[in-house]
């Protein structure tokens, strides 16, 4: 499954504002909340209220990109779900309060799973409408002007400008790459480092995991099972659950060495008409492993570099950069 190209894409959005813009201490919500408003405002057909009961609850580009629905009770082989993940991923600004000047600059990123790589132009849309009316309550206007297709290595290839709004021809799916290691050699440690950049969220039994209570298995089954579920809901891909319980597996094997600490925010949810506070952990966390072991976990521990791991991955917490050194 690794070895095949998958639907998988990230976009660099850059954006200028017109007037002073405060950014909170984590944009990834706010950019989230606008951008599934004015998706829903430009996607919507019968201006239902609410999705569920719609009778185009199943096609609406809308649901299929933001409430993503979940099969019917009794049609899913393995278990019923509640909910399922949604086919994106909103990476925001890095996290830290500050104030933007008027005619400054600043970028974040999508990333698109599955079928939603094929609604690139709604999302942009959309996007720059939701910008266009305002950011924060002081509905600050903030002008698109160029989004940006980021390939497997970081480098960003202009797609789409303000100033000629097509979008230019460019792959939709990426190529995983090898885990470089000495196959003659399986070393006793060959160490993969996590870069935590925005806030990494765990939880067992609805309670965050703190400094302390992390461990490489719970990692490892938050990637699988997020991993699992985009692929099989959003790419039509099965076959992914068996080799996710023996990658769970041999997570238990793993050790690991941490340098974490824990980032709180605040972010206020239209839903529940209240302020909440969120966290997660930011750092290093480096995960301790046979050679052999390692290389068949890489490919799930690359893929979550896109897909983001843990709560609230959809507003671009639980992201993450890799590291390995290759063993001499």
């Amino acid at each position: 499954m690794f070895t095949h190209p998958l639907p998988i894409t990230r976009y660099r959005f850059t954006a200028r504002v017109q007037q002073p813009l405060a950014l909170p201490d984590y944009a990834g919500s706010l950019l989230r909340g606008q951008f599934g408003a004015a998706l829903r405002q430009v996607a919507c057909m019968t201006r239902a209220p609410a999705c569920p009961g719609c009778p185009l609850i199943q096609t609406c580009p809308y649901t299929r990109i933001f409430e993503a629905p979940p099969p019917p009770k009794g049609q899913h082989a393995l278990q019923d779900f509640s909910q399922i993940p949604n086919p994106f991923v909103m990476e925001p600004p890095t996290p830290g309060a500050r104030v933007l000047d008027a005619d400054d600059d600043f970028a974040f990123n999508i990333v698109l799973i599955g079928h939603a790589t094929e609604q690139l132009a709604l999302v942009i849309y959309a996007l720059q409408r939701a910008l266009g009316r305002g950011l924060t309550r002081a509905r600050v206007p903030v002008d698109l002007l160029q989004v940006d297709w980021v390939d497997a290595q970081g480098q960003s290839h202009p797609i789409w400008w303000m100033e000629q709004p097509t979008l230019q021809e460019h792959p939709t799916t990426i190529l995983m790459p090898e885990f470089a290691h000495d196959a003659a050699v399986n070393t006793p440690d060959a160490p993969i480092t996590l870069h935590i950049d925005t806030p990494l969220r765990l939880q067992h039994q609805g309670q965050p995991l703190g400094i302390g209570q992390l461990g490489p298995h719970a990692l490892i089954a938050a990637i699988a099972r997020r991993t699992t579920l985009l692929m099989e809901f959003h790419a039509g891909q099965t076959g992914w659950g068996d080799a996710a319980k023996h990658i769970v597996q041999l997570s238990s094997t793993l050790t690991d060495t941490q340098d974490l600490h824990w980032f709180d925010w605040t972010r206020y949810s239209s839903r529940q008409q209240q302020k909440m506070t969120l966290g997660g952990v930011l750092g290093r966390w480096t995960l301790h492993g046979s050679q052999a072991t390692m290389a068949e976990i890489w490919p799930w521990l690359w893929l979550g570099q896109w897909l983001h791991v843990g709560k609230n991955a959809t507003m671009g917490m639980g992201g993450y950069r890799l590291e390995h050194k290759p063993s001499a």
